[in-house]
């Protein structure tokens, strides 16, 4: 049986950069919105999730700045720059193709003739 952590690995990028398409965000809100999502299903550990921010940031497909709160922590926020934009959909298309390939490996969808 798979666990989270093995379902998630190569798609981290991607789950972020699908939660950043829907607006700017930090790091809490997005690990949050994956477990409401999957009904606590998968799950994105701290550790992995900001060494995805890093390398993301690094790469040039996020930015990141320091939100103005009022009260409480200030919170780093991630914007998708247009490149991630880019990647984004880039990814979102390699994944339609991928996951078609597997159903039909394991059966999930008939095999044209």
């Amino acid at each position: 049986m798979l666990n989270s952590s093995d379902v998630l690995r190569g798609y981290t990028d991607t789950i972020i950069l699908a939660q950043l398409a829907h607006g700017d965000s930090y790091g809490y809100v997005i690990s949050r919105n994956v477990q409401n999502i999957t009904g606590g299903v998968l799950s994105l550990k701290e550790a992995t999730l900001y060494t995805t921010f890093r390398r993301l940031e690094s790469a040039g497909v996020i930015e990141s700045y320091w939100g103005d709160e009022q009260g409480g922590a200030r919170r780093r926020y991630y914007h998708l720059t247009d490149e991630g934009h880019r990647l984004y959909e880039e990814n979102k298309r390699d994944w339609l193709t991928y996951s078609a390939m597997i159903n039909q490996l394991i059966g999930m969808e008939e095999q044209e003739s």
